[in-house]
């Protein structure tokens, strides 16, 4: 239930299972849970339409979506046209969008000061994306340090709190804390080519971390796949 009592918090949510299970994780904290999610001009937009399924199956107060054109500056699989692998790579993927989750928290940031939040939510996970510069302990480390020199409530004495629920979780075990939490994961959508319909390619990178995670976890994948993909294989 959410009242004027609740602590409010930002809590990014693209759609996929990790920030879904995120929004789930800060409800159970006892916050009121602003989603903010970003079209950013990736590849896989179905993801926000995914967004607002898991809004409001898990009764967040507010879900707002922002538009912001990356692809103007491009440089990733996700926002140019360079092709998604389909086959593990060794050092930073090409999926990786230039600075992402730092403009994707500034504006959360800029949000919570808005509505009077002092915590912020984001599902980064360095286990499975530990190629991504921007999904490690020591980048939501030094963000909430920034918040709280760069911005107005941290300096008139408010605490501003980055949470990153999901760093050091395995993917199967982020599985068993959205079951836990009731998590629906067929609402998700994680797969970098998913076509209109939500449909994954089984193939990417995301979708055989998603279904290995799954596997591990002994959990059926209600993953909808596209008929030319079967079952996305374990990695």
């Amino acid at each position: 239930m959410n009242d004027s009592r609740q602590r409010k918090a930002v809590v990014l949510l693209s759609g996929g299972m990790d920030s879904a299970v995120v929004v789930a994780i800060a409800r159970e904290m006892g916050f009121a849970v602003h989603a903010l999610s970003i079209l950013y001009g990736q590849r896989h937009a179905v993801e926000l339409a995914a967004a607002r399924r898991v809004a409001a199956d898990l009764g967040v107060a507010e879900h707002k979506v922002l538009n912001l054109d990356l692809r103007a500056i491009g440089g990733s699989a996700l926002t140019a046209d360079i092709a998604v692998p389909e086959s593990p790579s060794e050092g930073i993927p090409v999926t990786y969008v230039p600075a992402r989750n730092t403009v994707f928290l500034s504006l959360a940031l800029g949000y919570a000061e808005v509505i009077g939040a002092d915590d912020l939510f984001v599902g980064v996970n360095a286990v499975d994306y530990s190629g991504y510069p921007d999904c490690r302990p020591a980048f939501v480390e030094a963000f909430e340090r920034l918040a709280n020199v760069a911005t107005r409530a941290g300096v008139e004495g408010h605490q501003l709190r980055v949470h990153a629920p999901l760093m050091h979780l395995g993917k199967d075990e982020i599985v068993r804390e959205g079951v836990r939490l009731g998590v629906d994961f067929a609402q998700t959508v994680s797969c970098y080519q998913a076509d209109e319909q939500g449909l994954a390619c089984g193939r990417c990178d995301a979708c055989r971390l998603r279904a290995q995670g799954f596997a591990e976890a002994g959990v059926p994948d209600p993953t909808p796949y596209r008929a030319d993909a079967g079952a996305a294989p374990a990695r």
